[in-house]
């Protein structure tokens, strides 16, 4: 598959529970992998990964987007790449006062857990807390 300007380009999915986030060919994508980013262009080497929260960056068309991802796995095979996430916002999209406050909001439930309180979720929070932390992170680039 080629793009126009010569660029060879492939199939991208990322993917999360409520649908696509982003759909389509793509020049080159670079993914959150849980050891450091990892770079893919056309023609990649077959690879399974596992994704930490971050920012996924695509280039398509000569542009590049951005999204805010929670953890998740990448898959390359062919020219075909798919990213299943738990969330992907497009930097675009991304309300900063709603993710100040739903940090806040994670920092405080986690000093009631730190406190003794055994009703919270402290891993989920801790989750919570860092997506929150990544929106603020990819809408400020």
């Amino acid at each position: 598959m080629a793009a126009e300007g010569g660029g060879r380009t492939f199939d991208l999915s990322v993917v999360t529970p409520d649908g696509p986030a982003f759909e389509g060919e793509a020049e080159m994508v670079i993914v959150p992998g849980d050891a450091g980013e990892i770079g893919v262009l056309a023609r990649h080497a077959p690879l399974v990964a596992m994704l930490k929260a971050g920012e996924i960056r695509v280039k398509a068309g000569d542009e590049w987007q951005s999204f805010a991802a929670g953890p998740g796995y990448f898959k390359v095979q062919q020219d075909r790449a798919i990213a299943l996430v738990d969330d992907a916002v497009r930097a675009e999209d991304i309300d900063i006062e709603e993710a100040r406050r739903e940090a806040e909001e994670a920092r405080a439930a986690l000093e009631r857990a730190e406190a003794g309180d055994e009703e919270i979720d402290r891993w989920h929070m801790e989750q919570r807390l860092r997506h929150a932390e990544n929106k603020i992170a990819v809408a400020g680039r």
